[in-house]
């Protein structure tokens, strides 16, 4: 069965003569028939492979002067620890529809994340190849294609 792959293209807005200094306008990128908004003008996901870079360069850095040293030196346990509070942070807010704080809780979340991959031994690149495989199916025929071990049925709305 072959994969389909969405292909990705960004509209680029026509250039004018001698048009005066104007900010640069995006316009939306389609993903086949899916419309989504233009790129914000801010810092991309490249910033996510940066941030797990600094992570992996701290592993072996002084607790005493380094976050994610000290996380890291502290074990699995206290890492899932600490991401599983940014993540019920995080949840709180969206739920309060505190979106400024939202945006912060997710950033703390995100970096927790990074801090669990780099004591997994993992690389974003693993997890991005998983995304992508993914990409080809909907969510729940991927959902449903997962293995379920023998009495281990889940309650869970599908």
């Amino acid at each position: 069965m072959a994969k389909k792959v969405a292909k990705m293209s960004v509209v680029a807005p026509k250039k004018k003569k001698a048009a005066a200094a104007r900010p640069k306008v995006m316009r939306a990128v389609r993903m086949d028939n899916v419309s989504m908004p233009p790129p914000m003008d801010a810092p991309d996901a490249r910033v996510m492979d940066r941030l797990w870079g600094t992570v992996l360069a701290r592993k072996d850095a002084d607790p005493a002067e380094s976050h994610s040293a000290r996380l890291l030196a502290r074990g699995t346990a206290k890492i899932a620890q600490k991401f599983g509070e940014e993540a019920v942070e995080c949840l709180i807010e969206a739920v309060g529809g505190h979106r400024t704080a939202l945006v912060a809780e997710s950033a703390d979340v995100l970096y927790h994340l990074l801090v669990m991959w780099v004591d997994a031994g993992l690389r974003p690149e693993q997890i991005w190849a998983e995304l992508e495989r993914r990409e080809a199916m909907s969510g729940i025929a991927e959902k449903a294609a997962r293995p379920v071990p023998a009495g281990m049925a889940t309650r869970k709305i599908p």
